[in-house]
């Protein structure tokens, strides 16, 4: 190789190091789905750009995460029965531990939730995950089993979707659940006040703090980290009825504010001082915005703007440059102003949707049931980048992970990663 060559390539391999980043728990690094990296595949099929496929035994729909060389995900064997921790190779995406950290005994789900939906969380050192009873279990990162808590039990009419969050050494969790007493309504129709968000110490399992909501109702979305002009780090959580905050280190309840509807799924998002909420059912869904910083009972006083059109009932939102960008469960796709709501394009694009989307390089990844990724600029002008498909039949509702320049995806049967 010549002396330029050999500079050139030299370069393009000190830029991929600087530009690799790990993608430790549900939509990255901040919770948000966006990735730093630049060198992420725009375009792949079943065969191009491949860079490998894994057959994933059992059922799940928890996510994929990434840490250094290693893909971890969760699944259950046995009919819901076994539930697993797999670490893969992150080049080769060989299975290079399978481990079994408890039997759970399966309980009531929806048909399109699974016995280990909650997506796992990492710090390098261990691997958290939990399942559909809510018992929580830990490995490290040779699979071998560090704690196991089983004093979280759970029961919801539509089963436990939730991820995991871990952050300054705990491992949080919201538990919105539903009643499994004779009136089956309550705490999914009806509200009621045994919801709560925990949080364990993530080197011992132990739990460090667990804080009632208030009245509410069922949902699924995963918190996200706020530091709020005081310098304390929040916890911004939804669940049916209402939006909070609570204390991440105390887990004191700091504000609630009114979101009416239950059966929330999407997660929070955060931009600009604002949190950007979804989804629900009740005739009072829609999607809304509300004024970050406030203190106790707000009601509605710090609600900035609410739109009706467009709303993603499943996928959550994603915000960028100024702008909020969603995808309905049928495939129409709104980029809104984020200060004003203000609806700066629709367009269809087609399909139907349940991943989150993530971002990396100025582009959008919407991933529909289907297996088929369409790519989109994240700009004031709607443009199509690239639309991928995979094989037919290959069902998706996991959120995709982007980590050291892999689009890694988890289908029904398969984990998928592609490389430029």
């Amino acid at each position: 190789m010549n002396p330029l060559k050999l500079a050139m390539t030299m370069l393009g391999l000190a830029a991929c190091v600087a530009d690799a980043e790990n993608w430790p728990q549900f939509r990255g690094p901040d919770g948000q789905g966006h990735s730093k990296e630049t060198s992420v595949p725009t375009t792949w099929s079943a065969t191009e750009h491949l860079a490998w496929k894994t057959e994933i035994p059992g059922e799940a729909w928890s996510s994929p995460i990434v840490f250094g060389n290693r893909v971890y995900v969760t699944t259950t064997t046995d009919n819901g029965e076994s539930c697993r921790i797999l670490g893969l190779d992150r080049k080769t995406g060989r299975i290079v531990w399978n481990t079994e950290v408890f039997r759970q005994v399966p309980r009531r789900k929806e048909t399109r939730n699974s016995y280990a939906t909650p997506t796992p969380a990492t710090d390098g050192k261990r691997v958290y995950a939990c399942f559909g009873d809510g018992s929580f279990a830990a490995v490290d990162v040779d699979g071998k089993p560090v704690w196991i808590n089983r004093d979280q039990p759970f029961y919801s009419q539509h089963g436990l979707g939730t991820a995991l969050l871990l952050q300054d050494g705990l491992l949080i969790m919201s538990r919105d659940a539903s009643s499994e007493g004779p009136d089956k309504k309550v705490g999914w129709q009806i509200p009621w006040e045994k919801s709560y968000v925990v949080a364990l110490d993530s080197k011992t399992g132990k739990e460090r703090w667990r804080t009632g909501r208030g009245r509410s109702r069922i949902s699924h979305g995963t918190p996200v980290l706020w530091i709020d002009p005081k310098g304390r780090r929040q916890l911004v959580t939804e669940a049916g009825d209402v939006l909070q905050g609570f204390d991440l280190k105390a887990g004191t309840l700091l504000w609630t504010s009114d979101v009416p509807g239950e059966g929330k799924v999407p997660s929070v998002v955060i931009g600009d001082g604002l949190a950007f909420c979804s989804g629900g059912w009740g005739g009072k869904e829609g999607i809304k915005a509300f004024r970050l910083g406030g203190e106790g009972a707000l009601k509605q006083s710090n609600l900035v703007w609410e739109q009706k059109r467009g709303e993603p009932k499943v996928p959550s939102l994603i915000h960028l440059d100024g702008h909020v960008y969603g995808m309905t469960d049928t495939g129409v796709a709104t980029c809104y102003e984020a200060a004003t709501g203000t609806i700066v394009w629709q367009e269809r694009v087609g399909g139907n949707f349940s991943a989150s989307p993530v971002s990396a390089g100025g582009r959008i990844y919407f991933v529909g049931d289907n297996g088929q990724t369409t790519v989109l600029d994240a700009s004031k002008t709607f443009r199509v980048v690239a639309r991928n498909a995979l094989v037919e039949g290959e069902e998706v509702q996991a959120s995709p992970a982007i980590s050291q320049g892999l689009f890694v995806l988890r289908t029904r049967r398969n984990l998928w990663a592609f490389k430029k």
